[in-house]
């Protein structure tokens, strides 16, 4: 009998509420809230993390159950008054988290995808790595430390992101009384601002008092203007996740002293040189401003829309499949991701990643037919059309459409 895992539903439902969105934005004549490359770089970055965390999602309860048998502080029954204590504990283990998320540069590598959309709205919510889930899950380890029960836990957790996920939208206004208890998506906004008087304020998930407890409370007052202080250029799925990680190890690299070394790891992100992002964005080209308007969403968007399809396929009968096909589908997307992030910048090389990922494609039907050795021919037919109609050009012409096409 074929399992379904019903978080499946998810995915459809996030997009319904995007979508939305959008229209309310439409209908109050909100063109800022939505602009197509970030709400597309913002789906990319969640439909990874989505993607990869069906290999481990499985191991973070494993982890919260070893924890809870062996080393459980209390033994603390279910009741339901248990449930609100766990959510506010939850939340606490949350904000500092979130907080030294801000504060250490390894975890801010980490972070900092979150933050990188110029528009707030509920795609950037989607702005999760999979490395990210991973830094606040150890976090979470506090909560069967404790005593809280396994079960419980994801629970929370659920209904925990469920809540955090209606706080990235900029069409409810402030709602002065509710600050009072909760994290509302105006001071979620303030949080994902980056005017200096907002910077590192807001670091509550669910309730505000964390932040007024710990003196990093701030209203809005002026409209937020949002993204990183000093934004990135570039909309390609690689650089938005690894760019940190490059200046981290950069600054390590530059580092004469071993607390300059320690500083690069572990210092705050307020101490970075500023001027190793333009280097780097320069070395490996992301150092372009798009400005071109996009002729190839066509194309795009039907990448795009397999995309969810796939992930929303593979989630739903992860269990069920073989392990060959989910990893064939994983690597797929994964490409297309990458791919899409490429036509978002006009790059000239994903017509080789087109070529990568026709000859995958290739691979695993015919080793799943038992036929792998006759790959050769549909590379060699793939090599005498190039030779023969110079496809790279027909690409570049039909699918780019564009005459400034960046290298």
């Amino acid at each position: 009998m074929t399992e379904i895992n019903y978080l499946a539903f998810a995915i459809p439902a996030f997009f319904l509420f995007v979508f939305i969105e959008y229209k309310f934005a439409q209908d109050r004549n909100r063109s800022d809230v939505f602009k197509y490359e970030s709400s597309i770089a913002n789906f990319s970055v969640g439909i990874a993390e989505r993607l990869l965390n069906l290999f481990i999602a499985a191991s973070f309860y494993q982890v919260y159950n070893w924890v809870y048998q062996n080393y459980a502080l209390f033994d603390i029954p279910n009741k339901w008054y248990i449930w609100l204590l766990l959510l506010l504990t939850t939340d606490f283990v949350w904000y500092w988290y979130h907080r030294l998320g801000h504060e250490i540069n390894f975890l801010w590598a980490a972070h900092i995808v979150h933050h990188q959309s110029e528009e707030f709205n509920l795609s950037a919510a989607a702005r999760i790595t999979t490395i990210q889930a991973v830094f606040r899950n150890i976090f979470w380890c506090v909560l069967p430390l404790i005593g809280f029960h396994p079960n419980m836990i994801i629970t929370i957790l659920l209904a925990h992101g469920a809540y955090s996920f209606f706080t990235h939208t900029q069409l409810i206004g402030k709602i002065s009384w509710l600050e009072n208890v909760f994290i509302t998506p105006s001071l979620h906004g303030v949080h994902h601002a980056s005017d200096d008087k907002y910077l590192d304020k807001n670091y509550g998930d669910v309730f505000v008092f964390w932040d007024k407890i710990f003196g990093t409370f701030q209203s809005e007052e002026e409209a937020p203007k949002y993204g990183l202080t000093h934004p990135i250029k570039s909309y390609s799925f690689l650089w938005q996740h690894f760019h940190y990680y490059l200046e981290i190890g950069e600054a390590y690299k530059r580092a004469n002293t071993i607390k300059d070394k320690w500083n690069a790891l572990f210092g705050s992100p307020a101490l970075m040189n500023q001027n190793i992002r333009p280097e780097l964005e320069k070395k490996y080209l992301q150092d372009k401003v798009h400005t071109s308007e996009i002729k190839f969403k066509g194309y795009l968007n039907f990448q795009f829309v397999l995309v969810v399809v796939l992930l929303t396929f593979i989630t739903m009968f992860f269990t069920s499949i073989s392990n060959i096909t989910s990893i064939a589908i994983t690597i797929f997307l994964l490409i297309t991701l990458i791919n899409i992030g490429a036509l978002l910048e006009q790059r000239k090389w994903i017509y080789y990643l087109e070529c990568f990922r026709l000859i995958l494609v290739f691979g695993y039907i015919f080793y799943e037919f038992n036929i792998l050795e006759y790959l050769i021919i549909p590379v060699l037919l793939l090599i005498i059309l190039e030779r023969t109609f110079s496809l790279s050009d027909l690409y570049l012409k039909y699918v780019l459409k564009h005459h400034n096409v960046n290298s």
